[in-house]
């Protein structure tokens, strides 16, 4: 009897230890697998940060450290076995998520790039147009009606929208040239066309010529027209060995950044990224200046302004004959990005010259200090747009333009907008178009966090006289224009020379 119960307190002891033992094994593959997964997503992650191929050796060595110390932890905590390892394995599969969110944040942070650079496209919008009053709703109803065109500004693209129409219709149109887009306006005001065929960006120039135009008129078909730019460009590594020069253009709406359209501001960039100076020279819209490049007469007189309207390339080559500089980089945005963008990177500081209160006209009012301010996207808005309130109107806003671009260069070149960059990505994709191409644009980053240069920045506008004289764009009006001072002009020309050929600027502020 002693034997038998002897014999059964023994099997369930063996019964037990089978238990724990079965309970132990399967707590160490699990263990096991949380550590494999991790090693796995580890070396995933890596790989995606390399094919961001923004960061430089020592950057990616340091992260590949961070990750094998990390996975270190992991496996010490469940290799003492504390409670089973239990906070190990937790540990474990909690960063494995953070890894995992993180290669999903750069993947898309590396997909926005490609939706903002190599932007080598014009998109011109072509619409159709008749007076408010016609029955006309659709095309089709306008197919015997006589068309108002004109070729003399940017007719390239008026020839495509002709020929795109006559080929939906299937039918040849009665066409009526005229002699500008202000003639057309009238045409179709008076009655002595039907319709008119016109770019959407002169619009605003048909409002200054007929009163009330665009009130007065519907448009009932609209086309796009894409043209690909041949703005020349570089290597990869163009940006990081030889000065270049970038055209910013800040465009007058609200609306999709790659439609053509009036640029209001107007700022070029030149660097040198070996001797790390950078001078930007802002050039009022008004300024009477030649304008050169597809679409236009060349060397026809007209506000800077106007050229935006022929198209990127035009603002360009006008701004590179003016300057005697080669320009192949362009940057746009439109006032809606600048809000985004300074909302996303947390406010902009701006070191502004002058104290000043801005206008209802500009969208908000901000009480400007004279000196250091942090502003908001709005504010920085409102900041950069203000003309009225300014003694020195639109020279001021040009310099202010470039006080709020200076303190955006401060915030982008600082390391820690790494953390940011996925944000910042997804923001910039859907307001900011570029042909710098990603690989450029890698590379430039690369340097700059291999190197943490510091760069010198001046800031320079042209100036001159205001006065009243004709315009290519409006050749039967007297508009307002700035002549630029003859001197201020050489004097920048002779900077730009001085970066260019990798001298010293006499002044500037360093960027850190």
């Amino acid at each position: 009897m002693a034997k038998r119960r002897r014999m059964a307190e023994a099997a369930a002891r063996n019964g037990k230890n089978t238990i724990r033992n079965s309970g132990r094994t399967a707590t160490n593959r699990f263990g096991s697998f949380c550590l494999v997964i991790q090693a796995a997503v580890s070396i995933i992650f890596m790989i995606v940060v390399m094919l961001l191929n923004m960061l430089p050796l020592n950057y990616l060595a340091l992260v590949a450290a961070a990750l094998f110390f990390l996975w270190c932890i992991a496996f010490t905590t469940q290799a003492v076995r504390k409670k089973k390892g239990i906070g190990g394995k937790i540990f474990s599969l909690l960063l494995t998520c953070v890894l995992v969110i993180g290669a999903y944040n750069i993947a898309e942070a590396n997909n926005m790039l490609a939706l903002i650079t190599g932007g080598n496209t014009r998109v011109d919008k072509m619409a159709v147009a008749v007076v408010k009053e016609d029955p006309a709703e659709t095309i089709e109803d306008t197919v015997d009606y006589n068309f108002g065109v004109q070729f003399q500004q940017g007719g390239d693209n008026i020839q495509t929208a002709v020929t795109n129409l006559q080929e939906e219709l299937g039918t040849d149109l009665t066409l009526t040239e005229c002699d500008s887009v202000q003639d057309q306006a009238q045409e179709l005001i008076d009655g002595n066309v039907g319709a008119i065929i016109y770019n959407e960006a002169y619009t605003e120039l048909m409002d200054d010529a007929v009163e009330g135009f665009s009130d007065n008129v519907k448009i009932i078909y609209e086309m796009d027209i894409k043209t690909e730019l041949n703005l020349g460009g570089g290597t990869d590594d163009t940006l990081t060995k030889e000065p270049f020069t970038v055209y910013i253009s800040g465009i007058d709406t609200y609306g999709e950044v790659s439609e053509t359209s009036r640029s209001d501001v107007n700022i070029i960039a030149v660097v040198n990224p070996t001797t790390h100076q950078i001078l930007l020279i802002t050039t009022p819209r008004d300024s009477y200046v030649p304008l050169y490049g597809p679409g236009v007469e060349q060397g026809a007189m007209d506000k800077l302004t106007h050229a935006g309207v022929y198209g990127i390339d035009t603002s360009m080559e006008t701004l590179g004959e003016l300057y005697e500089t080669d320009i192949n980089y362009y940057v746009r945005l439109n006032f809606t990005s600048l809000i985004d963008i300074v909302d996303i990177l947390g406010g902009v500081d701006v070191d502004s010259e002058v104290a000043f209160t801005t206008g209802d006209e500009s969208g908000c009012i901000v009480e400007v200090k004279e000196g250091l301010n942090h502003f908001n996207g709005e504010q920085a808005l409102a900041f950069s747009r203000e003309r009225h309130n300014l003694e020195d109107g639109d020279n001021q806003r040009g310099k202010n333009q470039q006080a709020v671009i200076t303190g955006l260069l401060k915030k982008v070149i600082s390391p820690t907008m790494l953390l940011k960059a996925p944000s910042i990505m997804n923001q910039i994709s859907k307001d900011v178009e570029m042909n710098i191409t990603r690989d450029q644009l890698n590379t430039l980053i690369k340097d700059q966090l291999g190197t943490n240069a510091t760069w010198t920045i001046q800031s320079v506008a042209l100036t001159g006289e205001g006065g009243q004289d004709y315009c290519y764009s409006a050749s039967s009006q007297l508009l307002y224009v700035m002549y630029p001072d003859e001197e201020d002009l050489q004097s920048i020309i002779d900077l730009t020379n001085v970066v260019e050929e990798g001298g010293v600027l006499p002044e500037g502020e360093a960027l850190n």
